[in-house]
């Protein structure tokens, strides 16, 4: 189902629809519902740029239990 936002509904949020496409990528990244990749394609960018894109926002790339397992299989804990 395809979503439609007119341009007077991105003009009233003062977005672009690569800002909107973004903004909406970010969220459902974060809200976990769709893998990394999937989130830089429907933002329109490539992998490594929509990384940095969540860098500047200060988005981490990890949670908590996906860092503890790379430290634990790094033969690290944390405490």
């Amino acid at each position: 189902m395809p979503a439609i936002l007119s341009d007077e509904e991105l003009q009233a949020f003062h977005l672009t629809e690569s800002e909107a496409r973004l903004a909406l990528a970010i969220r459902l990244y974060q809200d976990d519902l769709i893998s990394i990749g999937r989130a830089a394609t429907l933002a329109g960018l490539n992998r490594i740029e929509f990384q940095r894109e969540l860098g500047r926002r200060e988005i981490s790339l990890y949670d908590r239990e996906m860092l503890e397992n790379d430290l634990k299989y790094a033969g690290y804990a944390l405490k």
